[in-house]
């Protein structure tokens, strides 16, 4: 019986190396851009492009810029009345650098910058532990983030409490009205979203018939109507007596209102992907509908959109913009709003103060499309992209 098995292998061969050409660098590149002369072809031409527009933006950005100087002399020509040789052209990152505070805070008054940079520390202090999972007490940080920290932010940056000076809204604006717009956005779209997204998918008639009518409502018009009635409206039927409705406020408002009706879109995808035997499941296991949705669907439901979550996140940064159209400054209308400035009018500036306030929007909007792909791996359960 034994020389029967005789044949039958009983341990496994040890696997060859790769080819010495697919391991490398080398390899890589002959297998993914050489691979056929049209794939050579295209490799040459867009390797070129790209080449030929680092160049140019190197030289723009960096190499010619002008980084220092107090008026608009440094970076213009002799026809235009500057100092630079005829046929210069270069970034006037000197404009920048005497806006700067302005483009961070609008027109906050100078001499209580403290109040506002203390803010900034304290929001990073408790974001940065916040999005790291393996820093301990996340729920004792996230009270601090989303309780705590907006209340103690009203406080300073408002002010007439406590013996601070008050500096009204009017004079917020910058890369500061961006963030907390931004900030109280997502911090309330998210969980009223989710209220619409099951209020839209109940039994109850007046429930689901009122989350449908506000959610179609909101996602049917522009974002520069619902801030037009938020301006508009919301005093008419809000202000207490005579005592007028803050503009920021409505801002505020008019912002929450339309990223939580898109929010509520994108939570019920997630809903709707959840089998039914998940339902069935915590039916059985005789759970109520608040531990079915707390416990079972909503984590499962949240971890499939998470790329849609953070994409309305992304859009709802970018578009606070808009409410320059209330008349307030946020980061890109406090740099527009710069270039009626004689002092720094040159043919240069818009486009250097654009190029700097596309930056600052990409990184923010960048470090979130990042910190979602981090997310998604690890809660990764081996489901193939």
């Amino acid at each position: 019986m034994a020389n029967d098995y005789a044949y039958v292998r009983q341990t496994f061969l040890t696997p060859d190396k790769p080819p010495a050409g697919e391991a490398t660098s080398a390899g890589w590149v002959r297998r993914n851009l050489f691979a056929t002369p049209l794939d050579s072809l295209l490799t040459v031409a867009f390797g070129a492009l790209v080449v030929w527009f680092l160049y140019h933006a190197v030289n723009w950005l960096v190499i010619q810029a002008v980084w220092t100087g107090s008026d608009r002399t440094v970076c213009a020509t002799p026809a235009q009345g500057g100092i630079q040789p005829e046929g210069w052209s270069g970034a006037c990152w000197a404009y920048v650098g005497n806006y700067f505070t302005q483009f961070m805070v609008g027109s906050y008054p100078r001499d209580l910058l403290w109040r506002p940079i203390l803010v900034a520390i304290l929001f990073v202090g408790l974001l940065v532990p916040f999005l790291i999972p393996k820093v301990p007490f996340k729920g004792w940080n996230a009270i601090a983030l989303l309780v705590v920290l907006p209340i103690v932010a009203y406080v300073l940056l408002l002010g007439g409490w406590f013996g601070l000076t008050h500096v009204e809204t009017a004079r917020w604006g910058g890369l500061m009205v961006t963030l907390i717009l931004s900030f109280v956005g997502i911090v309330v779209s998210l969980p009223v979203g989710i209220l619409l997204a099951l209020g839209r998918r109940s039994t109850l008639p007046i429930v689901k018939g009122f989350c449908v009518a506000f959610i179609e409502l909101i996602r049917g018009v522009p974002l520069i109507t619902v801030l037009f009635m938020a301006s508009v409206l919301l005093p008419l039927f809000l202000e207490p007596g005579d005592t007028p409705m803050d503009k920021f406020l409505r801002a505020l408002i008019g912002v929450s209102i339309f990223a939580s009706a898109y929010m509520a879109e994108v939570i019920r995808g997630g809903l709707q992907a959840i089998p039914k035997g998940q339902y069935e499941g915590a039916d059985s296991l005789g759970l109520n509908y608040f531990q079915k949705i707390t416990f079972i669907i909503m984590p499962q439901a949240i971890k499939l959109v998470i790329p849609g979550i953070v994409n309305t996140f992304i859009g709802m940064f970018k578009d606070t913009s808009l409410v320059s159209i209330i008349n307030m400054f946020d980061l890109l209308g406090v740099v527009k709003n710069s270039f009626g400035d004689t002092t720094w009018l040159t043919p240069v500036t818009p486009l250097t103060g654009l190029i700097f306030a596309g930056f600052v929007f990409w990184l923010f909007c960048f470090g979130m499309s990042r910190y979602s792909s981090f997310i998604e791996r690890r809660l990764d359960t081996g489901h193939k992209r």
